[in-house]
Formats: C-alpha cells, structure tokens, sequence
C-alpha cells in the first residue's frame, strides 16, 4: 500500500488547489489544447477549457476525485499507455518526487508531448528556507533532498528549462508542506500533516519530539520570538519551482 492509497480518502480535505499557483500552471500550458496530467491526483489544478486525460497509479486518489473531473487512467509515469506526441502539453504537479525512476517518468513525458512540458516541483539544490525543516524537523529534508530531482538532472532529460519561481502566499489554499510557513499551528493538526506526503517518509514516531517542541515554543512564545518577522511578508521563496520545456528544444538547462 502506498502513502496515497493510505490517504486518499482524506487528500481534499487540506490539498484544494490555490488560485494563484492554478493560473501560474495556467499560464505555463499556453496555447495547449490537450494536456495529459501525470501523477494527477484527485485533479488538482487540471486547466478548464481543455482537454485533458489524468494519469494517477493510486485507486483511492482515483475514487477521490470530484464529479466532473477529467478522466483518469490507471497508470504510472514510467510506462504511460499513450501514443507518442498524442498530446500538445504534458504536465506532473508536486510528483515527480513519488515517481520510482524519475528519469524513465521524465522520458515518457517528453514522448507524449507533442509541444510543452510542465512541471511544479521543489528544487533540492535551494537553501532550506521553511522554519519547520530547517530548525524543528530536518529529517523530511533528508529524504526530500533524496527524492526530489535535480533541475539539471530534469534538463539532462527534457531539454532547455524556463524556471520560475513559485512563491507561497501566506494563506495558501494547498496544504502541501510549504504552505503553513506562517499558519505554523498547521503542522500541529494531524488532518494537515496527513497531507503533507514528507511525513509519510519519516519513521513511526520520528516526528514526536519536534512537533511537541513547536508546541512549546508556540505556547511559551518562543516561536514568536524566532519567526513571529515572517508575519509581515505576504509570500515566501520555498523553493517551488514550475519548468517549462519544449521537447525538440534542445538539451542545454536555461536556469
């Protein structure tokens, strides 16, 4: 059994897709008629206006999506039972990390897109900014670091990259790790850390001790005074990063 099928069930409760990254997606697929969404989920942030084929391997994230969405296929990105070039866009949301051969997933992308490539995903190569990794639970980091590809390693792949930065808004709507940078009683909820497939990585009991340490410093203040600064900025650099690459583009990395 996998983290999702463990959590399906309960994946919409935290994660509803936040506007402002679902235009930025948006935007990112351009012109796109037909997209493939791999590792899609309950759907989040599948464009309206086009048509759309999701690709999701777990059966509880398949019976969790909504009516109306996009029809899905049982399938994993390593081996997509598509056509080559059957669709204009291929796009991987906050996945690519689950993936068990990210480079043989990335292959397949690039074979059924006939004209762009995209992708959100958190670059491991940037300095951990989130307060909960760096200095209560580094652990997630760890594995993180492991499982998350390199943006030259996806280039070596795909070809050129065009990198934006995704900034989180501080009342971001998608409770993935990231978003609780300042809402830190988040990660104290059990439902929001369900979410957050990093803790699924951890060892049973291994994220104790932290959290009852935030729980502290929560209480006696502590965490106020250490981060209570970031209260007045409105979004943050993470590390979130959306890729755009045009198979056919070449293979030299543009970050």
């Amino acid at each position: 059994m996998t983290y999702y099928d463990d959590t399906g069930h309960a994946y919409n409760r935290t994660r509803v897709p936040d506007e402002r990254i679902a235009r930025l997606i948006d935007d990112a697929l351009g012109d796109a008629a037909s997209v493939v969404n791999v590792g899609a989920g309950t759907g989040a942030y599948e464009p309206a206006g086009r048509q759309v084929l999701a690709v999701e391997p777990s059966a509880a994230m398949r019976a969790a999506r909504p009516p109306g969405a996009a029809p899905v296929i049982d399938a994993c990105a390593e081996a997509l039972p598509l056509a080559d070039k059957s669709f204009d866009a291929a796009l991987a949301v906050l996945t690519v990390q689950h993936w068990r051969d990210v480079r043989a997933g990335l292959a397949e992308l690039r074979r059924v897109a006939r004209r762009r490539i995209v992708i959100l995903t958190w670059d491991p190569e940037f300095p951990d900014a989130l307060w909960f990794t760096a200095h209560y639970l580094p652990a997630i980091r760890v594995h993180d670091r492991v499982c998350f590809p390199r943006l030259a390693d996806i280039a070596a792949v795909l070809g050129r990259l065009d990198v934006t930065a995704v900034p989180i808004p501080h009342d971001c709507t998608d409770g993935f790790l990231g978003s609780h940078w300042r809402r830190p009683h988040g990660y104290l909820d059990p439902a929001v850390r369900a979410g957050m497939s990093g803790f699924s990585r951890l060892a049973e009991g291994e994220a104790d001790a932290a959290l009852a340490r935030l729980e502290a410093d929560l209480r006696s203040g502590e965490w106020e005074r250490r981060f209570g600064h970031l209260r007045s900025l409105e979004q943050m650099d993470l590390g979130y990063r959306l890729l755009v690459a045009e198979p056919g583009s070449g293979s030299r990395a543009r970050i």
